[in-house]
């Protein structure tokens, strides 16, 4: 019996379907990849990889967009390796025996493997530790690719392996490059005024292959003449920023909120703050972050912002979103333009140090309790000085153990309220030596 597929008639070739722009403007040469001239030129890691001839392990950290999978691709092209690309996503256990088996086999006859694995963080540990032997022994050139910290994400055995090459976010230039090669594919400029191309470019938000699909969408516009800004968003939908809230944009944020408020720019800190809310950050876990900063950085320099920081906090209780983040946003404008001080945090780290060195130290006996007659008799409490009987409420003793150096723990600087603290400490430190002489 004639097989099924015999029966259906052979009409020749088949006329290719559409492609992506994205996938017709994929770069054939590292030289064509835009914006990672960073690790691509000659004085570049990878650049000098190659001109070396010695390509090893590799993880390509970066967003979204910025040429990962491409650059994997050409540096098989480059060192004649046969490229096999996996996602993390997509394959379990048995697939990746199959993957190292082909490439034993691949090996045996004269060729290697450059094994690109996208996504190479899903992982688990077991998955990752799997890769090492096949590492050691050349039957792949490992290329990994993570959108995460791998410092946070990937094992460290594999880590120790692989050179961790960084790729960056495209800039306005690069994406305005990748707009004009894509206007030469189409053969046709975009249908855009100015304001608008640029308003796309930032819609992009970096990321290349979002630009394209962007572009994409724009060509296959009919109209008449160019489009303005406002018709662009009304056709568009922006992109949302990239935004972990448990992971690395979490924290580089965050630190740039922190950073900012540290060095007196509210505008700066006032940009990070609202960064952290566009991409779903909850306000509960701002205001407890400027209350730290409100302890750390400024202090007693002005000791009405930690009150400041509270209340804010409060009122966004009390008015939820998106009212009560205005609260918040005055907190971060007031500890910004706050005078800066760690003159406690700094005193008080200092002050653990020394508890851990002396924790085994009593007080002395003059200022111990003594509520038993046995108690009196041992000295506990004698010779006490109530400071409210002496002169200038002041008495001057000794508060720190017997034999222990009395240290300088908080050196208050002089800025805003600290420089009425120091005053103080200088008067009291000019009383307590007149105590002592005299």
């Amino acid at each position: 019996m004639a097989d099924l597929f015999d029966q259906i008639p052979d009409d020749g070739p088949k006329a290719e379907g559409p492609r992506p722009l994205a996938d017709r403007l994929r770069p054939r040469r590292l030289s064509e990849v835009v914006g990672q001239s960073k690790v691509l030129s000659p004085e570049g890691p990878l650049g000098a990889m190659l001109g070396a001839g010695s390509l090893s392990s590799l993880i390509l950290w970066g967003p979204p967009g910025v040429g990962k999978t491409t650059i994997a691709r050409l540096l098989a092209d480059e060192t004649d390796l046969a490229f096999v690309q996996i996602s993390a996503i997509f394959t379990g256990v048995p697939d990746l025996r199959k993957v190292f088996e082909a490439a034993k086999l691949r090996r045996r006859n004269g060729q290697g493997t450059l094994l690109f694995v996208d996504e190479i963080h899903r992982f688990n540990k077991a998955q990752q530790d799997g890769f090492l032997p096949h590492m050691e022994d050349g039957t792949i050139l490992l290329v990994g690719a993570t959108t995460e910290n791998p410092s946070f994400e990937l094992n460290a055995a594999l880590l120790s392996r692989a050179q961790v090459i960084v790729l960056e976010r495209l800039t306005l230039a690069d994406l305005e490059l990748l707009a004009q090669r894509a206007e030469q594919e189409l053969g046709r400029a975009l249908p855009l005024k100015g304001e608008a191309r640029e308003a796309m470019l930032e819609m992009a938000d970096g990321d290349g292959r979002a630009l394209l699909n962007l572009i994409e969408q724009v060509a296959a516009w009919k109209v008449d003449s160019p489009q303005t800004r406002e018709a662009l968003a009304t056709r568009l939908m922006r992109r949302a920023a990239k935004y972990d809230k448990s992971g690395e944009e979490h924290y580089n944020l965050i630190s740039a909120l922190h950073k900012s408020v540290r060095g007196s720019d509210p505008d700066a800190a006032l940009y990070w703050f609202a960064r952290m809310l566009e991409g779903g950050e909850d306000p509960r876990f701002l205001a407890r972050r400027l209350t730290r900063m409100a302890v750390e950085d400024v202090g007693l320099a002005d000791p009405q912002a930690q009150s400041v920081c509270l209340e804010s906090w409060e009122t966004y209780e009390r008015l939820g979103s998106p009212e009560g983040e205005l609260a918040l946003a005055q907190a971060v404008v007031y500890l910004a333009l706050a005078p800066k001080s760690n003159g406690v945090y700094t005193a008080y780290k200092a002050a653990r140090a020394l508890a851990r060195d002396t924790g085994s130290k009593m007080p002395p006996a003059h200022i111990l309790n003594a509520p038993t007659r046995l108690m009196k008799d041992i000295g506990y409490g004698a010779d006490y000085a109530y400071d409210h009987n002496a002169e200038d409420g002041f008495s001057g003793q000794n508060y720190f153990p017997d034999g222990l150096r009395r240290p300088v723990l908080y050196a208050p600087p002089e800025r805003g309220f600290e420089r009425e603290l120091k005053k103080r400490i200088d008067y009291f430190a000019k009383l307590r030596a007149k105590r002592q002489g005299e």
